[in-house]
């Protein structure tokens, strides 16, 4: 169940059912973000174990793979380049065969991914499946929401849309939790088995998930679209609401004001069917270029406000003031993550996108101060409630609503484009921090110094936000989000 306007709606078992196998792609998101942390030492044979015991499994494979800092590295960040590739061609995909085709073309390199990394005997193969986890993720990343936002009830897409961030980050604490019992020998190619398990179980999962019915209708199945609809409904739900513009009985504007329409917008006087826009005209074109600046700077603003820095690097970013709690930390900053998320899933949708991204930019900003105070002055309880607070403002805002805004600020015919843009964006910057961050933290002579430059990022991006980032929060239309004349664009 949604908030206020959305009351009378129940969530079905079904919809439940797809809003969770679609979410798997982000959990997987998740999980190889932050699968090689903890084993981080084990795997590139600095250590056996990040415990005392040492126990040795493995026959037949390397119980470790030599690598120095800058290989590791390289390692690690090639999954951001492989997430690139597939946001990029998740949503010309996704636009021309359908948010179902591309859902399940991500559970093939979900699954050969893991196979290459758990059977890796040396660095390019192993970087090879990081490559191969990497374009299932980016794609999964774009056409998740897509499909979310488009079989979500209107007024509750907010509260959905959350979700995605939701299963990232139980796929980060998976993986942390495994990666905390599992980072001893050659035990650590079974934290990356797990993830070709979990892309096996999605491919089975999306064998009984219907294409998008925003999708049909947008491709004159609208019949097909309504059928699939009132199953997602339930078999006694009242789609008519929803259809308006598509052959359901009329109703009249108060009621047309009063929920807007899922597969066309709620007015009689419908605009045409627009064609598919392109990345290109995206940003070429001035009607929708605003928005794919707001989506790709509030994308670039998740990452350079060094979350990642968190998800990626903890144990070692932490190894030295906390020598023997920095594992158990990890699955701790995982936890509560997660946690924060899901409290604060319901945000969006009664403060708004916009004071959501505010106030949670603004916390990260001010417990990054208190996390280079804590680390410089070797403060280990700072350190660690600072490293808290900082996820926790995370889960706030700056975590999920960039997700939810990329399908929010343009029109059905450009979400893939928006929304391709908008990850682009962030698999660059994830990138960049992943690739950059240790040797930027060296080169600053480390002590935490470089949670000053965090602080800074997140006083520009927080100024950005309240200047460009129109509220999305109660609107009907795209145009009524930017303040433009709907009967002008019409013409």
């Amino acid at each position: 169940m949604a908030s206020g306007d959305t009351a009378r709606w129940t969530a079905t078992p079904y919809f439940i059912y797809l809003v969770f196998i679609t979410t798997l792609g982000p959990l997987q998101f998740g999980y190889h973000l932050a699968e090689l942390n903890a084993p981080q030492a084990v795997i590139t044979c600095e250590r056996k174990s990040i415990h005392a015991s040492t126990t040795h499994i493995s026959e037949g494979l390397p119980q470790c793979i030599p690598m120095n800092p800058s290989q590791f590295g390289l390692v690690s960040s090639i999954y951001t380049l492989g997430g690139l590739l597939g946001a990029l061609l998740a949503g010309p995909v996704s636009t021309m065969h359908g948010r179902l085709f591309a859902l399940r073309a991500t559970t093939v390199f979900f699954i050969l991914g893991p196979i290459a990394e758990t059977l890796a005997r040396n660095i390019p193969v192993l970087g090879l499946g990081r490559l191969l986890s990497g374009v299932g993720s980016g794609a999964a990343i774009v056409v998740g929401p897509i499909y979310i936002s488009e079989i979500a009830p209107p007024n509750a897409k907010g509260f959905f849309g959350a979700f995605t961030q939701i299963m990232t980050n139980v796929g980060i604490l998976f993986t942390q939790t495994l990666g905390y019992f599992l980072s001893e020998g050659g035990m650590w190619r079974i934290i990356l088995a797990v993830a070709g398990i979990l892309g096996a179980l999605e491919l089975l999962g999306l064998t009984i998930v219907p294409e998008s019915p925003v999708w049909l209708a947008d491709h004159q199945k609208e019949d097909v679209a309504k059928r699939i609809l009132q199953r997602i409904r339930g078999r006694g739900a009242d789609i008519n609401g929803e259809l308006t513009g598509s052959g359901a009985s009329p109703r009249s504007d108060d009621e047309a004001g009063e929920e807007q329409s899922l597969l066309s917008p709620p007015s009689s006087n419908l605009p045409p069917k627009q064609p598919s826009v392109t990345m290109v005209r995206a940003f070429t074109d001035s009607q929708y270029r605003p928005a794919i600046i707001v989506v790709v700077g509030v994308m670039i603003a998740q990452q350079f406000t060094g979350i990642n820095s968190i998800i990626m690097y903890s144990v070692s970013l932490l190894q030295s003031i906390l020598p023997t709690t920095a594992a158990s930390l990890s699955v701790l900053i995982s936890a509560i993550n997660l946690i924060m998320t899901l409290a604060c899933s319901p945000l969006p949708d009664k403060i708004g996108r916009k004071s959501c991204l505010l106030l949670s930019i603004g916390g990260m900003g001010s417990t990054s101060i208190l996390l280079a105070l804590g680390i410089y002055f070797n403060v280990r309880a700072l350190s660690a409630i600072a490293v808290l607070l900082f996820v926790a403002s995370f889960a706030v805002g700056v975590g999920p609503v960039p997700f939810i805004l990329a399908s929010e600020l343009v029109g059905p015919e450009a979400v893939g484009a928006a929304q391709s843009w908008a990850l682009a964006a962030n698999w660059i910057s994830t990138f960049i921090v992943a690739q950059f961050f240790p040797m930027l933290n060296e080169a600053l002579g480390g002590r935490g110094k470089i949670y000053w430059l965090f602080a800074a990022m997140a006083s520009i991006f927080a100024c950005f936000i309240y200047l460009r980032v129109p509220e999305t929060k109660g609107k009907k239309s795209v145009d009524e989000v930017w303040g433009r004349d709907d009967q002008r664009r019409r013409d």
